[in-house]
């Protein structure tokens, strides 16, 4: 029906007009038929209206494309930070993270820094708990069992790594401005200050795939359809970022290829 999509307005065929849109991206993308994939938001409940059992953008791309790996990126000129887990709950996290885990994710961000900057990167990871769980006094020793030998093996690979980092103090100016990014445990430990500094010009990469795809990192402002007042400037930044990706993806994957290789 012609009201049945309306601006601004949840609705399950909404939802599948997006999902449709963005399995086309993939496929187009996959098959070669286009260089790069930049997603606008999605609206995650209207996914769930039209029968989509998916959480989001990252997970999508990672199941259509066969990705063994992947994770999030939130890229700026003020911060990028990448995340061991997503859409997930809180009392979730504990169970997701492993050594393996957290390895993934320091590799995939190290490839991902020397695709964007051209050069090795220095990373550093958050630890979970407060203060990094200080030597064993708060948390489950998520830190000693989890966080830090996977830091250990990463450096064994030939990454400049360091952690795990105090998650209240790795974003103060002095600390962050000392790495080319930031490994976080779960979604706001790097959202949160990631949006403080950089809500307008920040991008959201899916990394591990073997296509590129670069978003905006805000969500969809049904507040706000159709009223001209809409910040474009991550869209932009979004199609910078994809752009530079793909010019230099090719000349970047001998390098990148060796972080697996050690």
């Amino acid at each position: 029906p012609e009201n049945e999509v309306q601006p601004g307005k949840l609705s399950a065929a909404g939802g599948r007009a997006s999902f449709d849109y963005v399995e086309s991206a993939i496929r187009a993308a996959s098959q070669g038929r286009v260089s790069a994939v930049v997603t606008a938001p999605i609206q995650k409940e209207a996914w769930r209206l039209a029968g989509v059992n998916c959480p989001g953008h990252t997970e999508l791309f990672t199941i259509l494309t066969g990705a063994s790996r992947s994770c999030m990126m939130q890229t700026s000129e003020a911060l990028t930070v990448t995340m061991v887990t997503t859409h997930v709950g809180y009392t979730e996290v504990p169970r997701l993270l492993s050594a393996e885990r957290v390895l993934d994710v320091i590799e995939l961000t190290a490839q991902a820094m020397l695709e964007i900057k051209q050069s090795l990167p220095k990373l550093g990871v958050c630890g979970l708990n407060p203060h990094a769980g200080e030597h064993g006094l708060f948390g489950q020793g998520e830190e000693e069992r989890i966080i830090t030998p996977a830091i250990e093996r990463a450096r064994s690979k030939g990454i400049d790594v360091e952690g795990p980092l105090p998650p209240d103090a790795a974003f103060l100016t002095h600390v962050r401005e000392r790495f080319d990014a930031i490994v976080c445990m779960y979604h706001d430990q790097g959202h949160i200050p990631f949006k403080m500094l950089a809500f307008h010009t920040g991008v959201n990469v899916t990394l591990g795939l073997p296509i590129i795809r670069t978003s905006v990192d805000h969500g969809t402002a049904y507040d706000i359809a159709w009223k001209g007042v809409a910040n474009p400037s991550s869209l932009f930044s979004a199609i910078n970022v994809a752009l530079r990706m793909a010019a230099s993806r090719g000349a970047s994957a001998a390098h990148y290829a060796g972080f697996h290789q050690r």
